[in-house]
Parts: structure tokens; sequence; C-alpha cells
């Protein structure tokens, strides 16, 4: 029996681990659940997965779950219950989805304790790549979870570094695909929370409204594969059927293809390096009506370009663009911006901001906050 730690259970990322974990668990145990606020879909999974311990992120909930949970399952809050989990001994994978860059600190923790970690937050990458890669290569390893990514991993496997000249990432294209530049600048919050494919939450889900989540993933990318900015791209996939393509010296593309169900990733990155037996829905090629894709418009999608700066300047200026663009989308979600102001904020603070290489977690974090001082201030 595997013994898995889950951050951020209360997420979708989360709840689709539960069912990949209620669904094994001849092969997987649960040592803790931990979420941030939502102590009904805690308590939900505590009663599926029977974890033994069972953590929330907030001191001002911490009562109310005790009550909630009883006396069979130890109950605990903070983040350093949280670091405390990943680094025990019986525990053999952390599963990391909490949204943003709070999953950093753990993240360390469980690499430098010698864990697996299945890695669903893709900011905690942007903030300290170098870091992070740094510590999975002194002990510990990484899998990646999201779906882009878990694509290039298996479309890497057993490929020589000197035959790949090209990864692409796809993207469904949000739900501002087809839509004019004005119109986009002015989208409302609903119509950003619109996906046309996945359901996610709502921070991920307008990032890939205005393409930052993809911006993000090249980054991430960056980190997980040892590539250069030239050698990453993204591409357009409306049906959202391939999730990566890694382009050959020679010309071949290899694709990773499924349904759009993020169990076949979270499965993958639990298991690895083996397999479970049916984590999701198969794809029928034979109901497949179309396979199109699309170069994207990187003028109606400045993010993008954010990234393209971002990936070759690298040092803190990652860590800049994540934290401004995550008070843009807080504040996008207050009613204080319109949608489009988010890529002016980010824009502007990234320009605003010193670039230094990545030396401790310390700086990084610094640069993190200054970035969010400035994305507060900023009108756009």
């Amino acid at each position: 029996m595997e013994k898995v730690v889950v951050l951020g259970a209360s997420g979708s990322i989360g709840r689709s681990a539960a069912d990949v974990l209620a669904a094994n668990k001849d092969r997987f145990a649960v040592h803790t659940l931990a979420a941030r606020e939502n102590l009904a879909e805690l308590c939900r999974q505590t009663r599926l997965l029977a974890p033994e311990n069972v953590i929330t992120a907030s001191e001002l909930r911490f009562p109310e779950l005790q009550q909630m949970i009883g006396s069979q399952t130890s109950v605990k809050c903070g983040m350093d219950a949280m670091i405390e989990a990943v680094q025990q001994d019986d525990v053999d994978t952390v599963l990391c989805a909490i949204v943003g860059t709070a999953g950093i600190l753990p993240v360390l923790a469980a690499l430098k304790a010698g864990k697996k970690v299945a890695l669903a937050s893709k900011e905690v990458l942007v903030l300290a790549g170098e870091l992070v890669m740094q510590a999975a290569a002194e002990s510990g390893s990484i899998v990646p979870v999201d779906s882009e990514h878990s694509g290039v991993f298996q479309g890497l496997a057993g490929r020589q570094r000197s035959e790949i000249r090209k990864v692409w990432l796809t993207a469904s294209g949000g739900p501002f695909r087809t839509w004019e530049s004005e119109r986009i600048r002015n989208a409302t919050l609903s119509e950003a929370l619109a996906h046309p494919t996945w359901s996610m939450g709502p921070k991920v889900t307008i990032d890939s409204a205005s393409m930052m989540n993809k911006a993000l993933e090249l980054i991430e990318a960056k980190y997980l594969f040892n590539l250069t900015a030239d050698q990453l791209d993204v591409v357009i996939n409306p049906q959202s059927v391939v999730h990566a393509l890694v382009e050959l010296t020679d010309g071949s593309m290899l694709a990773q293809m499924s349904v759009p169900d993020m169990r076949l990733a979270i499965a993958y990155g639990l298991s690895y390096p083996e397999r479970l037996e049916k984590p999701g829905s198969n794809l029928d090629l034979g109901k497949l009506a179309e396979l199109k894709f699309y170069a994207p418009d990187r003028k109606k999608f400045p993010s993008l370009e954010f990234a393209g700066a971002a990936l070759r300047a690298g040092g803190t200026l990652p860590a800049v663009m994540n934290a401004a663009n995550e008070v843009a989308v807080e504040r996008f979600c207050n009613g204080e911006i319109p949608f489009g102001t988010i890529w002016k904020i980010v824009g502007q603070v990234m320009e605003k901001s010193p670039v230094e290489p990545q030396i401790s977690l310390e700086q990084v974090l610094h640069a993190d906050a200054e970035a969010r001082i400035r994305a507060r201030e900023c009108q756009g």
C-alpha cells in the first residue's frame, strides 16, 4: 500500500483525485487530506477515504472541523501541520493541488524528505522553478499532473534530448477564442468562468480565459523538462483531446491524446511508473467528429508574450508575472477592474520589477511580495 498526502483536497483536482483513490483502495491508503475552508468537502472525502489526518489551513475554522470530523480521525490546522505531514516516514507520494503559490513550502519539504511529488500546482514552479528542481535532483522526484505536462512527460519518455526539436502545449482557447478584442476586454465574470471544455476552479478558469494559464504552463514546462524558450510553443486544440505534442528533429510529431478528464493525469501521477486500469473514460476515435488546431492570437492574448519574456529572463521575473496576475485576477473577481486590465497590470508590473537570479526562497518570496504590492497599486 502506498500512502498518499493530498494538499488542496477540496478543489477540482482534489475531488478528481478522491475519485481515483476511492477506486484503488487496494493500491493507495490516504495519510492526510488538507484543504482551506471547504469543510463539507473535507468531511465527504474523510468518509470516503478514511485518512489518518485531516488538515484545514484556516485556524479560524479548526474548531468547527474538529466538531464535524469527530475523534476517530486526527484533525490539525495550519501550514506547519502540512509540512509535518509530507515529511512523515510512511508517506510515499504527495499530491499538491493547492491553488497559487501556497504549496511551495510543503512541496520543498516533501522533496527534501525524498518523496514523490505529483504536482498540479503550476505556480510552485513558476515562483521558484530553479530551486524546486534543484531539490528534486538532490532527493525526491516530481511527476507532473497538469494534463499538458503529463502529456509532455509521456511523450518524452525514452527520448534522447538530441531528438527533441520543440514541445507544444495545447490550449482549448477558452471561452473567448473567437471573440473580438474589444469584447474580450469588457467580458464579465460569468463570461470568463464559462469554460467550453474543462470544469476547474475560478482562478484557473479565468486564467484559461486570458491564456495566462498557458503562460504559466510554458514556464512550468521549461523547468520540468529543462527546455529553452525556443523549444516551447502553444497551439490551440478546441476539442481538448490532444494535450501535448513532442516534435522531433526529423519532423515527426508525437501526440498524447485522451478525453478531457483530469483523472487520467492524476492517476498516472500517483501510480507512475505504472498505470492504473481505467482511471477515467476511454477516447472513442470513431465518435470524434473533428480534430482542429489553430495558432493562438498573441495580440488578443498578450499573456503568451509575457511568458516569452519571463522564459528568456528567468530568475525572479516568472514569480513577478505570476504574483501580478494573481492580484489582478482577484481584483477582477471583486469587480474592481475590467477583464482586459488584468493584462495591463501584469505587463506594467513586469516592466517595473528588477530581475534577479534565483538565489534563495526568501529572495523569490520577496520579489513575489513586491510584485503583489505593485499590482494592487497599479491602475492599469
